[in-house]
């Protein structure tokens, strides 16, 4: 069979050929990076989630008390303090991962 050759990348070889041997067409004039503004937002945006997410776990630990509700729960760590905290904590963090960025 003339497509069967020695398979040197990670497409799925097959008897009958290659399923997909062509690179996508990319055209450079399209593709962007993000603004610094906006790279910032989504840093300290998953900063923010991770920091609720941990709230949220810690909410459900032996020391909180057994069986209580998800909302419950929601209620408790939905705070303006935590909020205000979790902006903080999210600038201080985005500010140490770009001077370390930066330094590296």
């Amino acid at each position: 069979m003339p497509f069967l050759h020695k398979q040197t990348s990670d497409s799925a070889f097959t008897q009958s050929g290659l399923w997909y041997s062509h690179p996508m067409a990319s055209n450079p004039k399209l593709s962007r990076k993000l603004t610094p503004t906006w790279k910032a937002l989504i840093e300290v945006g998953f900063i923010i989630f991770l920091f609720y997410s941990n709230l949220l776990m810690g909410e459900f630990t032996r020391t909180n008390g057994h069986g209580k509700s998800l909302a419950s729960a929601l209620e408790d760590i939905f705070s303006a303090t935590n909020l205000g905290i979790s902006i903080v904590s999210g600038a201080v963090g985005y500010l140490a991962l770009d001077y370390l960025r930066k330094r590296l």
